[in-house]
């Protein structure tokens, strides 16, 4: 398997399950979320909105990425635009007035590296793994098509 569709399936991989390991079934980090007593209901709801979204992007991102056949580039290029979504997102975010990446309480048992939320950092790390991925990808030449070939 070449290194870019390799890391694009990983970063595939990883977006599958984070969300859901980070918000619901690592309990330490799962009581900063789903189980956090001091969340309203609605803010819940966004959280498990988030969840699952992220595990759709995933498993899509990662079908596209693991799929043989034709148009190997085309579908490499759009799984790494839907594996970025919730990582550009997820740092977007941090735009957004009243935003933090953890609630005041849990300060103290929140990663952080280099200054910097663990959350935030990992975004960062798999968008810049989707960047040069990317990149890779469209250094490959491409096969010629014939009539056929092309419709894909």
């Amino acid at each position: 398997m070449p290194l870019p569709r390799l890391l694009i399936a990983l970063v595939g991989a990883i977006t599958t399950v984070s969300a859901v390991l980070a918000d619901l079934v690592i309990p330490d980090l799962a009581a900063q979320h789903a189980f956090n007593p001091g969340w309203p209901p609605h803010a819940k709801f966004h959280d498990a909105q988030y969840m699952l979204m992220t595990v759709l992007l995933g498993l899509i991102g990662l079908a596209l990425s693991l799929r043989q056949g034709r148009n190997p580039r085309g579908r490499l290029l759009c799984a790494a635009a839907i594996l970025a979504t919730p990582w550009l997102s997820m740092i977007g975010a941090l735009l957004f007035p009243g935003t933090a990446t953890y609630d005041p309480e849990f300060s103290t048992r929140t990663l952080f590296v280099l200054g910097v939320h663990g959350q935030v950092v990992m975004a960062l790390v798999l968008t810049l793994v989707l960047l040069a991925a990317t990149a890779a990808t469209l250094r490959t030449p491409t096969r010629p098509t014939t009539g056929r070939q092309a419709a894909d």
